[in-house]
């Protein structure tokens, strides 16, 4: 149960903690008596504009009122005067202060022996009764952040709504026992419309539907229920307001024979993929696919580059098997540019992203790597395997395909003059093929996969081990 009483400093002293009090826009009514006199007595009162108007009655006529719009790192500075000055001070925060609230920064700032929380019903529990769903396995995700811009194919990890988009691709790949619901604090510029129209630009238009509360607890409160996402994507909202994605049970997504509510993690059939026409089949087999990708040895938070995307199959399949990841990739050729792009729509992979250059162009920009795929080098091989051995992450690994004598010569001897640590796999496939009532094995071309760790990586791996 939550003490209204203040607490002791380690000296023993007596502090003002500074009362962080969940509050909802039905104002007083919301909030106990109790919480209505910590407000009442207080001397420093520090909210929104609209909350501090919600409790105008009950602040002290006396009071010094800090609107919290004049920037966040302000709210801290303002307590600690308080405090020093032995004035009682009280933050108006929205419902439970601790879910995606201003508490866990205040606290963070100011040391939990100098805040008291008291929480209120989350907005988020209210806008769950109302639609009646049980909500113990939502997932919790917040826009409750500045401008994000509405969403770009070329968007990635530094976009305000990524946190949005991999909370949304992670419910969808979750099990089915899980209901796929997933919760959203939006703000005034991060809307429901947009959130929808960033969904749907990534291919997740037919996989959820939207609904949204608004202006809960006040006269124009109002429920908007079980949206298709193309719909919202084109609607308006009131504010305030907070939304709820629930995913669309056995939802029938098909293009180009894809289905992404039902591929497997890790060891996709090549027909999953869109290919080049007319000399479909080029792209990482499966099993080459498959070596390369346990060579690479992921993590769920890996950062990967994938070099020559090709079709994307590699990297695609890198950024499911990477859910907290991010798989960077570039491609020189428009065609195969456009078919990876399309493959990741497809397949509604969110943490990918693919771009139309020619390496080394862009690497500078891109964070530092845990794993590097080379699925073609433009020419610029002996280049690449220096840049990349540079910039992999400690225990980082380099795993490259080759299919000709001449770049697999290229690139050990390089791996040689750059004192790398390397191991070469060559690896033959051969698939069975009808023939009249029987089957024969038909072999697929030879392929060189080639694995390096920088000298001072690899040295580091031995010693961990």
């Amino acid at each position: 149960m939550t003490s209204l009483t203040s607490t002791k400093s380690q000296n023993n002293e007596s502090t003002n903690p500074a009362y962080i009090i969940g509050v909802l826009d039905n104002g007083a009514e919301g909030v106990s008596p109790a919480t209505l006199t910590l407000i009442a007595e207080a001397g420093v009162v520090i909210g929104a504009e609209r909350t501090l108007a919600l409790f105008a009655k009950n602040i002290s006529a006396k009071a010094i009122q800090h609107d919290i719009a004049q920037g966040l790192s302000k709210v801290p500075v303002w307590i600690s005067d308080a405090q020093t000055d032995d004035v009682q001070v009280v933050v108006l925060a929205t419902g439970d202060p601790m879910c995606h609230g201003i508490g866990r920064y205040l606290i963070n700032k100011l040391g939990s022996e100098h805040c008291e929380v008291v929480p209120n019903v989350s907005t988020l529990q209210l806008a769950f009764s109302r639609l009646g769903l049980a909500w113990q396995d939502a997932v919790i995700a917040s826009a409750h952040s500045k401008d994000a811009g509405e969403w770009t194919n070329d968007a990635g990890p530094e976009h305000g709504l990524y946190p949005v988009l991999r909370s949304v691709q992670n419910a969808l790949l979750s099990s089915p026992q899980k209901k796929g619901l997933i919760a959203l604090f939006t703000s005034p510029e991060n809307t429901p419309d947009r959130i929808a129209r960033m969904l749907v630009s990534v291919g997740l238009g037919e996989s959820f539907t939207l609904s949204v509360a608004e202006a809960l607890l006040t006269e124009d409160e109002n429920i908007v229920r079980d949206l298709p996402l193309s719909e919202a994507a084109a609607a308006t909202f009131a504010n305030p307001n907070v939304v709820i994605l629930q995913r669309i049970e056995n939802a029938s997504r098909r293009k180009s024979g894809v289905t992404e509510s039902s591929l497997p993690v890790f060891g996709l059939a090549d027909h999953t993929y869109v290919q080049r026409k007319p000399e479909k089949g080029l792209i990482t087999k499966r099993e080459v696919r498959a070596v390369s990708l346990a060579r690479l040895q992921l993590h769920a938070d890996s950062v990967v580059w994938d070099i020559g995307a090709g079709s994307g199959s590699v990297g695609l399949e890198a950024a499911r098997l990477c859910p907290e990841g991010f798989v960077f990739a570039i491609e020189k050729n428009p065609a195969d540019f456009a078919i990876a792009e399309q493959n990741r729509k497809n397949m509604a992979v969110s943490n990918y992203r693919v771009q139309h250059a020619k390496a080394p162009e862009l690497l500078a920009s891109w964070p530092d790597p845990d794993a590097v795929f080379f699925g073609g080098s433009g020419g610029e091989l002996a280049d690449l395997i220096s840049v990349c051995l540079s910039r992999l992450k400690p225990e980082g690994w380099l795993v490259m395909n080759f299919v000709t004598l001449e770049n697999l010569a290229l690139a050990t001897q390089t791996l040689k003059e750059k004192n790398a640590q390397w191991d070469v796999t060559q690896l033959q496939a051969s698939r069975s093929q009808p023939i009249l009532h029987m089957h024969r094995m038909a072999a697929e071309n030879p392929v060189w996969i080639v694995c390096a760790q920088a000298q001072e990586q690899a040295q580091a791996q031995a010693a961990a081990e």
